[in-house]
């Protein structure tokens, strides 16, 4: 920092459950001096906190966009999703409820099977890498499930979520509260396998693919538009019905 600038002197509030991001859990208040004008975007993801994570931002009061480059001291407010929407500052929001589509990194597999099972459109490769990841994301309209904070901070991403659980239940229950997808599950309507829709097929057509106790005790039959998976309600069905009670009682 050259003597003869004048540094800027910014303290941030990040409320709600944002200091999950933060590297010191003594307090939700941080302060920083800035040698140069610096984005406020910028600013908020030097403390580690991803901008698909941040649903308002109030600068000395007024709300900002995450373009609003700081040129003064200021005081600084940074509000997640949860923050309530409905009369604090509602038209300045900064994050989409209504995403329906999403990609999921390579260490979220149960995740991602917990989602197909409730009919959400979730894409998945294991081995996938975070350029491909960034691809998918942005050239569906996805929003980017992980829980690698910096892979959200990439200026591409426009929708994301960074999980806050390692376990896959809780992880599940996160997605859908954060996304508001209570009223859109459509449980085994998507194929587990490979993410397309499931469609009803006549038992005839099926035939030659079932076993021999299958074609004897069961009748109304889905196949997968994409990969040609049969679905039938057999004795693992009960274990799946299970596994959808238990997420819709997270909600």
């Amino acid at each position: 920092m050259c003597d003869n600038v004048k540094p800027l002197h910014v303290r941030l509030t990040f409320h709600g459950d944002l200091d999950f991001f933060l590297r010191s859990k003594s307090g939700r208040s941080v302060e920083r001096a800035l040698s140069e004008r610096t984005s406020i975007k910028d600013v908020i993801e030097s403390y580690g906190v991803p901008h698909p994570e941040v649903d308002l931002i109030l600068v000395d009061g007024e709300p900002a966009y995450f373009s609003r480059v700081v040129e003064n001291d200021a005081k600084v407010d940074v509000y997640p999703v949860t923050a309530d929407r409905r009369t604090f500052f509602p038209e300045k929001r900064l994050q989409v409820l209504d995403v329906q589509r999403f990609v999921a990194d390579g260490h979220l597999g149960k995740l991602v099977r917990d989602l197909r099972l409730l009919g959400l459109d979730a894409l998945y490769h294991p081995t996938a890498e975070d350029r491909q990841l960034l691809d998918m994301a942005t050239m569906g309209n996805r929003a980017l499930l992980t829980r690698d904070r910096r892979l959200l901070m990439h200026a591409v991403v426009q929708h994301g979520y960074c999980l806050r659980s390692q376990q896959p239940l809780e992880q599940t229950a996160e997605v859908l509260r954060r996304f508001d997808l209570a009223s859109m599950l459509a449980p085994f309507s998507r194929c587990l396998r490979c993410n397309a829709p499931l469609e009803p097929v006549e038992k005839a057509t099926v035939l030659e693919q079932l076993e021999p106790l299958t074609k004897l005790y069961y009748n109304e039959f889905r196949r997968c538009a994409g990969c040609g998976q049969i679905y039938w309600r057999g004795s693992h069905f009960a274990k799946l019905e299970a596994r959808v009670a238990q997420l819709k009682e997270r909600l």
